[in-house]
């Protein structure tokens, strides 16, 4: 099966994923796919206003709580000001992105 185009995965084991962030939502939740092809990204809805880096903090902590890793192995590699995200996750301990659409 072929990777979603929002999806790497690293030899040693690490995630890095493309994400759409709307930030100012009622929960943090995956929402589905934004785009298509290559330009495909992870939807997640952010409970926490685009303020201050909030919604970054409450996405790293929610990919780190569901991927059963330290909010330490969550690095923002790009997008800390905008939608568009780059994330780094290293050693999870869970893949539930593999279940996502």
């Amino acid at each position: 099966m072929i990777a979603p185009a929002w999806r790497r995965e690293a030899e040693d084991g690490s995630v890095t994923l493309q994400i759409h962030a709307k930030p100012g939502a009622k929960l943090t939740a995956i929402v589905g796919v934004h785009g298509e092809g290559t330009e495909a990204r992870l939807k997640v809805a952010l409970a926490a206003p685009p303020i201050d880096g909030k919604a970054n903090a409450v996405l790293r902590a929610f990919l780190a709580d569901v991927f059963g890793v330290a909010e330490r192995k969550v690095t923002l590699l790009r997008g800390e000001t905008g939608r568009r995200k780059l994330v780094h996750i290293e050693a999870p301990t869970r893949r539930p992105d593999k279940d996502w659409a």
